[in-house]
């Protein structure tokens, strides 16, 4: 090992203690051979000595332990510049622990007559009673009083706060969460670091349908400058209803951006009611208006460079006009803190991490692109799903079964954003697009569990002559409804493509292997694609929407490429009132302790219900088709949802933790399916009657009992205890042994696979069976 001596000249200690002296100019040498080779082998070394005579009376093993310290000062260098990194962040974090125990500490004390640390200072109204209509000076007065109840939430004591549930601060989390408790409406506030200059993070932030998935669109009607070089915005804004059951909200905004005293900037926002004087936006059909309390973001510029940035966001979102088992998901601050306000902290920091590491990702695309595919995906399914008049769609009578609804689009928008005229000889593929939805209540299984098994086992619920039908419509040729040309597309690939710096969504490209049974079917494409969006699959997250949504995709994969997105989309229904106690969040030491799953939380918390986790799965499927067979395709639309809807609720209740304890008076853990209690029965049972272990007691604590269980190689079958026996569960093998899969193995019964023998001899024989 050689070490440079500390005063900086060029003598290098050797491992035998010895030192080494180069001259300038060998150490230029050197440093121009390091930058072209930092690791050379030792052939390559000799002739890079050769082609370099002034290294020529150095030793080989001389210039070897140089490289090698050349590396490690590299190392070093790169971990220093890390490691300031870090102290800038946990400095800034300090600050914000230190700003929010002090914030805590008047909260404690109910001491409200200093509000803010930021608030002093700010501009005093003109009047006792200032003007409160639409001219230049009641709009400011509005705004005014905004900035400063928006202030005194952010840093204040104005609204009593309790953290969020699971959320820790520290240098690499997300920031400092909290929800409110006990006041109107719904709210919740972040603080938190991001990577980017003040003026960058009000730009982002502005501009709320990119990062906001909810939101259909905000207009700014009305631009108004004021004195003191702030800006006042008339603004509306629609959001997306979330499900088939309600109606979407809209608001009647102020927007006020402005910068305070202590350099600041600041961007605060309220609803404008006609009891306010101010100017109105009359009603919109389809939507119901709802509140914005004083609400926006507080961004500091940080030492080193970045900001700091609170986040307010405070609603009522009008529950009353809802169905009353949807009210918990307009009632709960914690939704609004997973849906809103911790998606623009996720946002600006993933736009932070793009920005210091702009490099190429999978399939040649830059993350930029692939978020903003991600964007398309999950805009285009809220498109469906809500079914706006204004964009086109239209509403088809149904089969007086109201379970699925059908919806047609013809409008020319719609068609040119797929792009589904094409040239080559070929008509127009499809000039209409179908959309059927349907929403239902599940009972006690997870979100996150239940997503991951659709996405995991796509077979299960999906059809093979859909998925080569849905792919076909948006490519060049022609297509029919009709089974016979299609491949039977069953092997399933998940390519992943992207995913967010936490990890909470994913894109991917799902891969399915189509295998042709005719001669004519290997014209087809042997493969179809699908561009796929997950989210919401953390277990121990609160209040997380989790969603799957996919579109068939060209091989070409093109930016432009067109997309019907379809998919799932489950919303956990949460109590309303939030049983936390705000005292819990005056030791910030202890946030810092949180590390156990949130789950158990969730589990206290839904103990009123007797531990059932309810939620709210919406289902949306886009069908491109000619517009002569629009019956036969809304047929076909609604039969295969209503088959979808059949399998997801045999595997919510497969996976539903209540299932089998329900009869042993037990109850699994939140989040773990009912085959791990099964997988325990099926073990005791074989060792209590049988005298010997099904599995080797070497693998406990070295691999789940379940997964053992599931990948032993002989075939276990559990049946039910009935007159007609029907199996209930099975391993990999018992389901490769019966040519079935898990969700199918209910409808078999051992009636069917035995012969008429087979039958005679089970029936005489089960009776002792169940007595053994």
């Amino acid at each position: 090992m050689s070490m440079a001596c500390k005063d900086g000249s060029n003598k290098h200690l050797m491992d035998n203690g010895k030192y080494v002296r180069y001259t300038p100019e060998q150490v230029e040498a050197l440093e121009r051979l390091y930058h072209d080779c930092p690791k050379p082998s030792s052939i390559r070394r000799q002739q890079l000595i050769r082609e370099c005579p002034i290294l020529s009376n150095i030793e080989p093993r001389q210039i070897k332990v140089w490289f090698q310290n050349r590396r490690c000062r590299e190392k070093q260098r790169k971990e220093s510049f890390r490691l300031q990194g870090v102290n800038r962040k946990l400095t800034a974090m300090n600050k914000l622990l230190m700003e929010e125990n002090d914030r805590l500490q008047k909260q404690a004390t109910k001491d409200t007559s200093c509000e803010s640390v930021v608030t002093s200072g700010q501009h005093n109204m003109t009047s006792q009673h200032p003007p409160r209509d639409a001219s230049p000076a009641g709009l400011l007065s509005i705004a005014e009083e905004t900035l400063a109840e928006f202030l005194s939430k952010a840093t204040g004591t104005a609204v009593e706060w309790v953290q969020m549930p699971g959320m820790k601060p520290g240098p690499d989390s997300i920031g400092i969460i909290a929800i409110s408790h006990g006041c109107t409406g719904v709210a919740a506030r972040a603080c938190g670091l991001v990577g980017l200059e003040p003026t960058r993070v009000a730009e982002i932030l502005k501009d709320r349908p990119l990062w906001f998935r909810d939101c259909r669109a905000v207009d700014i009607v009305n631009v108004l400058p004021t004195a003191n070089g702030g800006t006042i915005e008339l603004l509306y804004m629609q959001l997306y209803a979330p499900t088939t059951l309600a109606p979407a909200r809209d608001f009647w905004l102020l927007r006020y951006t402005s910068v305070v005293e202590d350099g600041s900037l600041v961007i605060c926002e309220r609803s404008l009611k006609n009891t306010q004087n101010g100017p109105s936006m009359p009603p919109v059909p389809h939507f119901v208006r709802a509140d914005m309390l004083p609400s926006g973001y507080l961004i500091r510029p940080c030492e080193g460079g970045g900001s700091i940035i609170h986040i307010v966001d405070h609603m009522d979102l009008e529950p009353w006009s809802v169905p009353e088992v949807l009210r918990p998901l307009y009632e709960s601050p914690t939704v609004l803190a997973q849906k809103t306000t911790m998606a623009a902290l996720r946002h600006l920091r993933q736009i932070s991490h793009e920005v210091s590491q702009p490099n190429v990702t999978g399939w040649g695309r830059r993350p930029a692109a692939l978020r903003a595919l991600s964007q398309r995906l999950s805009r285009g399914f809220n498109e469906a799903l809500n079914g706006f008049t204004d964009e086109g769609w239209t509403m088809m009578g149904n089969d007086g079964v109201d379970d699925v609804t059908i919806l047609v689009n013809s409008s020319p928008d719609k068609l040119m954003g797929l792009n589904l005229s094409f040239g080559n000889g070929f008509p127009s593929v499809s000039n209409a697009v179908l959309c059927a939805k349907a929403s239902m209540l599940l009972q006690n299984v997870p979100p996150a569990i239940l997503l991951r098994f659709l996405r995991e086992h796509r077979s299960e619920w999906a059809d093979n002559n859909m998925d080569a039908y849905t792919a076909a419509a948006i490519k060049v040729g022609p297509c029919s409804l009709t089974g016979s040309r299609i491949g039977n597309y069953g092997g399933q690939v998940i390519l992943p493509l992207a995913h967010t710096i936490e990890h909470e969504e994913f894109l991917e490209v799902i891969k399915l292997d189509g295998v042709a049974h005719s001669p004519e079917e290997t014209m087809m494409a042997r493969e179809l694609f699908l561009l796929q969006l997950c989210s919401g699959m953390d277990e121990n997250a609160i209040g997380t929407c989790a969603e799957l949504i996919f579109a068939p995709i060209d091989a070409s994969f093109a930016d432009d490429a067109p997309l019907l997105p379809s998919g799932f989309r489950i919303i956990p229904l949460e109590s309303g009132k939030e049983a936390s106690s705000p005292n819990r969040t005056l030791d910030l030491a202890s946030a810092l302790d949180v590390g156990g799953p949130t789950g158990n939380r969730a589990s206290s918390d839904n103990a009123g219900n007797s531990g059932c986790v309810r939620s709210v799965m919406t289902i949306a499927f886009e069908f491109a088709f000619e517009s002569h067979m629009q019956e036969n395709v809304a047929c076909m639309a609604r039969q295969y949802v209503r088959s979808i809807i059949s399998s997801v609720q045999r595997v919510a209740l497969a996976l539903s933790p209540s299932h089998l304890s329900s009869h042993a008076g037990l109850r699994s853990p939140l989040g773990t399916p009912e085959a791990q209690t099964l997988a325990h029965w099926i073990c005791n049972s074989y060792r209590c009657y049988l005298g010997v272990d099904l599995l080797k007691s070497n693998n406990e604590g070295k691999e789940p009992l379940l997964k053992s269980l599931w990948h032993h190689s002989d075939a276990v079958l559990c049946c039910t205890l009935k007159a007609l026996p029907v199996f209930t569960f099975s391993n990999q093998a018992g389901l490769d042994m019966l040519e079935t899969t898990l969700v199918a193995l209910q409808d078999i019964t051992l009636e069917k696979i035995f012969d008429d023998h087979g039958r005679k001899t089970l029936f005489s024989e089960f009776p002792q069976i169940i007595q053994q």
